[in-house]
């Protein structure tokens, strides 16, 4: 059996990799640290939590006590635990820099110890390359991070990349483009605004909404990932995008047919503050290696409407009972989108 270690396991992407993997690896012993923040869930585990092969662990990566041991037995760590969410960098960056940062020198000095790690998955993101206003980013692009969630991952990936040249930890870094798929928190658009057009609540749009965005279906990203480990060079970075390049407002326009609610539940609100206009990847080296988005955007976003309307029971609860989420949503939107 191979050791595997997978921090912030209990988040959307990490959880939706828990579970692919566990299906995808019946070799793999997986162990799953998750700090269980606002958005780390243990419901999104519970199709592995009877598993022999899968165990959690409720810890914080930035505590050496309780990652390095994991780190140590590992022979393999795929790193998604950070905090995500733009809009909550701008309001306060102390928690991302952090986990984002601190926590990842944490495993990364845990890392320098381990005697039998053969791969440290960096998961990095195409924000870190900023705002690109034609063609796509290559992995070998400048990074010009333009908030502090984006400078954080940047920071993290870095980071990555100088213990592999220095200490030879065998460090890949991936970046991706924007993921969707279930059990996604619903503070990020798609999960906001599916759930908000399933009760007729208008869905808060930033600015003139043509800010262009690469949709990446999520169990495409753990493919990716998967090559990576498989088949990826020590010390590289590889792009793992959809090429579902959508602006914001086509994006909430086919949310709501989707839903089957009229385009009059879009509020314009005042832009985010550096709000980057557009993300685009080049993933020709990655699909080098074999790999190829299977999902397509239409599909896969009709499929994820589909999923919140059918587990309202894991997404209501949070939107009409959770107080902090609720705070939040007010601050970030108040009255000018009906809240």
């Amino acid at each position: 059996m191979t050791n595997v270690l997978v921090t912030g396991g209990a988040g959307f992407i990490g959880s939706n990799f828990v579970r692919w993997a566990h299906n995808a690896h019946p070799d793999w012993q997986i162990t799953t640290l998750d700090k269980l923040t606002y958005a780390g869930r243990m419901e999104n585990l519970a199709a592995v939590m009877d598993s022999p092969r899968h165990r959690f662990v409720h810890g914080d990566i930035a505590d050496a006590a309780v990652a390095g041991p994991l780190v140590r037995e590992s022979e393999l760590v795929v790193h998604f635990a950070a905090e995500t969410h733009v809009d909550r960098s701008i309001q306060s960056a102390a928690d991302f820099i952090t986990t984002d940062v601190i926590g990842t020198f944490v495993l990364l000095e845990a890392a320098r110890q381990a005697p039998n790690l053969k791969r440290f998955i960096q998961i990095s993101t195409d924000e870190v390359y900023g705002s690109v206003p034609t063609g796509a980013s290559r992995e070998t692009d400048e990074l010009r991070p333009r908030n502090p969630y984006s400078a954080s991952k940047a920071g993290a990936d870095r980071l990555a990349y100088s213990y592999w040249a220095t200490y030879n930890v065998p460090a890949i870094i991936t970046r991706a483009s924007n993921n969707y798929g279930p059990n996604q928190f619903p503070e990020k658009v798609i999960p906001l605004f599916v759930t908000n057009a399933i009760d007729n609540i208008p869905v808060p749009l930033y600015g003139d909404g043509l800010n262009v965005r690469d949709w990446l279906h999520v169990d495409d990203h753990c493919r990716g990932i998967d090559v990576v480990i498989d088949s990826g060079t020590n010390g590289e970075v590889y792009n793992i995008g959809g090429g579902n390049e959508v602006t914001n407002v086509d994006l909430t326009h086919r949310i709501l047919e989707l839903a089957g609610r009229p385009s009059t539940l879009i509020r314009k609100v005042a832009d985010r503050q550096g709000h980057d206009r557009r993300y685009a990847l080049d993933t020709s080296k990655l699909r080098g290696l074999g790999w190829a988005p299977q999902v397509g955007f239409e599909q896969g976003l009709a499929a994820t409407v589909d999923w919140y309307r059918q587990n309202e029971t894991w997404w209501r609860p949070i939107k009409e009972q959770d107080q902090a989420y609720r705070t939040y949503y007010q601050a970030q939107y108040g009255t000018r989108a009906g809240a």
